[in-house]
């Protein structure tokens, strides 16, 4: 068994790389990513400046537009791109940027510059600090800061030389044409940058360029109330489903029986998010018994200890009824069937013609049997806890994961889709090896060899 799980263990990066890889690439190949987003807004910002930006694509210049493609890795092929956000490929962060102006004058002295020994200075991002570059050909001579002899490699700086003919390669890219229509007027160009190895190995997922803030303290913040959700809905499900349908069964044809059946496939033959629809509708707006949207009321922070448990279970009642309702019917009838088929097993009733009392075989035999296939879905409960639901949140307004990863996909958010992701595909992994684990663990007939 432990060689078994131990290679379960040492296929989850394999399986990981797989599927982040696959939505990476849909992610930049699916019309509607975040630059074409990005060169949207700028030319309806260009449009509501006037028509001074007519010479700029999409409304932004051209800087601009290389700024955005280096923000998200259009700059470089799709697998560097994809080893940068993954942190196994370093990153060129700050780039500052300047053209050479070959037989212009150096603006140091006012003396002429030519060809092939030429300078430029370069005013370094995030530093503010002046550095002169001299190059001879498309080699740095020397980077060092104005005024001084310090090198800027000193302090983690570096430089390259973009020639006209790689910058004219990019424009091709960029506008999927061919090299010989790009613009003729490109320059020598010194780029200063730092470089960093700043991914998801090393724990960044990026920045969300619509919600502004760092991906992981935004799934960090919307997961605790994702588990209040699914761990209420776990406990509320097995602990009245597994009763009930151990009930059904030794009631079975009953009026009990009958009475619950027809009260749990009506639950589960209405969705969700349509039940919170309804009860919105009636028990929120019509009646005002319960709030309509969010989990807290907007002054919990002022309230006391007892009533913000108050008002958290008052928001809580109809979203949670809508998490419950659709698993009863599913786990209440699996429950009931599974203990049927065991009860009229032979070994069951061999047990009962030997003096063990009816309760005992049901409890001491029927039962272990019968919750062996619930038990092969309780490691799934990991990613469904987790995970939420991306209806119920959105029709009652709860900002968890379900809705982050919903408000992601609408705003084409590539950063976000790309960590709620990660986080999603992970725990269905380590959910399907916990459910190895645990039917292993009920079932002693099952060996992992």
């Amino acid at each position: 068994m432990k060689v078994y799980f131990l290679r379960r263990l040492l296929l989850v990066p394999i399986t990981m790389l797989g599927v982040t890889f696959l939505v990476f690439l849909l992610s930049r190949v699916v019309p509607g990513g975040p630059m074409e987003q990005a060169l949207k807004a700028g030319k309806m910002a260009g449009e509501g400046r006037g028509t001074g930006n007519a010479n700029k694509e999409g409304g932004l210049s051209e800087e601009e537009i290389e700024d955005l493609e280096e923000e998200f890795g259009y700059d470089k092929t799709t697998g560097v791109a994809y080893l940068q956000w993954l942190g196994a490929w370093p990153k060129e962060r700050r780039l500052s940027k300047k053209e050479f102006h070959e037989g212009g004058e150096d603006r140091l002295g006012g003396a002429a510059v030519t060809d092939p020994e030429t300078q430029t200075i370069v005013v370094l991002k995030g530093s503010g600090r002046e550095v002169l570059v001299t190059r001879k050909g498309q080699e740095v001579v020397s980077a060092n800061y104005l005024g001084t002899e310090t090198p800027i490699a000193e302090t983690g700086w570096r430089v390259r030389i973009e020639t006209p003919e790689e910058r004219r390669g990019r424009w091709a890219r960029r506008n999927k044409d061919v090299v010989a229509n790009a613009p003729g007027n490109y320059d020598v160009r010194a780029v200063a940058y730092k470089v960093r190895m700043d991914g998801l190995l090393q724990g960044n997922l990026g920045r969300s360029r619509v919600f502004g803030d760092d991906v992981g303290a935004l799934i960090k913040s919307r997961i605790p109330i994702a588990l209040y959700f699914g761990i209420l809905t776990a406990l509320i499900t097995y602990g009245v489903c597994l009763p009930l349908g151990i009930v059904k069964a030794i009631k079975h044809r009953t009026a009990l029986d009958n009475i619950t059946s027809i009260l749990v496939f009506v639950g589960y033959s209405i969705p969700g998010f349509a039940l919170g629809a309804v009860l919105m509708v009636y028990l929120g707006a019509r009646y005002q018994i319960f709030p309509l949207f969010g989990l807290t009321s907007p002054d919990f922070a002022e309230m006391g200890r007892w009533d913000q448990l108050k008002d958290l279970a008052h928001h809580t009642v109809l979203p949670l009824l809508c998490y419950v309702v659709g698993s009863f019917a599913y786990t209440t009838m699996m429950m009931k069937n599974n203990l049927m088929d065991n009860l009229a097993a032979d070994y069951v009733r061999t047990a009962v013609a030997k003096g063990v009392s009816f309760n005992a075989a049901v409890f001491k035999h029927a039962f272990r049997n019968s919750i062996i296939p619930i038990a092969s879905t309780l490691g799934g409960l990991i990613s469904i806890i987790v995970g939420g639901s991306i209806l119920i949140e959105s029709v009652f307004d709860i900002q968890g994961f379900g809705q982050l990863q919903f408000q992601a996909l609408l705003g084409r958010d590539q950063t976000v889709i790309m960590g709620t992701l990660t986080i999603a595909a992970f725990l269905l992994v380590i959910g399907n090896i916990l459910s190895d684990l645990i039917v292993g663990l009920v079932d002693p007939r099952v060996k992992f060899n």
